[in-house]
């Protein structure tokens, strides 16, 4: 069990990895140039839902296919991850993980099928009209099947959530969040379920701890900080640079693919969020809205008056035990060096 989800969580990684510097570039230009960013500028702020929404999905599903199956395989996650984007009104990164690998394969078994067949000389008009015809259909099972799909699996977190929340059990919330957060599923459970939430508890004291429940950048912060001390390859030398646009920027994704690289490291995001959460229900802490992004400077300015102890206290719990955990982990089940991964997940 240990080594396939093992080798399961590597072939994920290894769809995302690759793109850290294009989740590292669309967490800067977020960080710098949103509303409520550093330097908050309307036209290059344009840049940020395009890139999320179609440029990363698209990236991530012609990695996917390019392992499968080389070239070719690349093209056709590329194209049929374009029908999950363009089938979902939600960002289409998990949908990416599915049909990229996916569709490449289903190509390859039909280019191996083929190619005792294949006429002399007719090698390359078969082989673009077959790559054609295959991803019309891919592109519209995509579109019409896997998007949705995606959206269904979304709403069913939100629902799990919510129903948490009304019996009572917030700092259990964790169990669910968490892990849709890594599948970059955090905004629709975000926005769609917690911000309502929160604005109408926050009516009769002013704060709410459902604002606090996905933004907490505390676990997010251990987690990469045992990746920066007790990591490997390429995850140990990116982790320093991606703590400052998780933790000072406030951008989340930026480490979710350090959880999908070492599945098991999802204990220390559990570990981290769970101990934040119940110190802030005993506590009553809770923030006055929405901190976007979720940054620890978000975190203060959204901090009422008088409270900035039982948050901040909040944060750093949810920071040492993720940490702790993390580290822990990662001593004991030592990550593969990435091109290993790579090679082992192809």
């Amino acid at each position: 069990m240990k080594e396939k989800i093992q080798k399961y969580g590597g072939f994920m990684a290894s769809m995302v990895v690759p793109n850290l510097g294009a989740f590292i570039a669309w967490g800067l230009i977020t960080a710098m140039f949103i509303a409520t960013g550093w330097i908050p500028n309307e036209r290059f702020a344009a840049l940020v839902g395009p890139i999320l929404n179609y440029l990363l999905p698209i990236l991530i599903g012609y990695t996917a296919g390019y392992m499968v199956h080389g070239q070719r395989g690349g093209v056709m996650g590329a194209l049929a991850t374009m029908g999950t984007v363009v089938g979902s009104s939600i960002p289409q990164l998990l949908g990416a993980m599915i049909m990229g690998p996916l569709s490449a394969w289903i190509l390859k078994k039909f280019d191996e099928w083929m190619e005792p067949r294949m006429p002399v000389g007719f090698e390359l008009l078969i082989n673009n009209f077959s790559m054609g015809i295959i991803g019309v259909i891919l592109v519209l099972i995509g579109m019409l099947l896997i998007g949705p799909v995606v959206t269904i699996i979304s709403n069913a977190f939100g629902s799990v959530v919510q129903w948490l929340v009304n019996i009572k059990l917030l700092p259990l919330v964790a169990l669910i969040i968490e892990p849709a957060k890594v599948l970059f599923l955090n905004n629709a459970l975000n926005i769609g379920v917690l911000a309502p939430l929160g604005a109408v508890a926050s009516q009769e004291t002013g704060r709410a701890i459902h604002f606090m429940l996905e933004s907490d950048p505390g676990p997010g912060l251990g987690l990469l900080l045992a990746y920066a001390v007790a990591g490997k390859g390429m995850l140990k030398q990116s982790a320093p640079g991606a703590i400052i646009i998780h933790f000072l920027g406030g951008i989340h994704e930026i480490y979710f693919p350090y959880v999908l690289a070492h599945p098991i490291m999802i204990l220390a995001m559990y570990a981290g969020a769970i101990l934040a959460n119940f110190w802030w229900v005993i506590t009553g802490a809770g923030l006055v809205a929405t901190p976007s992004p979720g940054s620890i400077f978000a975190y203060i300015a959204m901090t009422p008056k008088g409270w900035h102890f039982q948050v901040l206290m909040g944060v750093l719990i949810g920071a040492v035990a993720s940490f702790l955990v993390g580290f822990l982990l990662l001593k004991r089940f030592p990550v593969k060096e990435e091109e290993e991964t790579v090679e082992e997940a192809a």
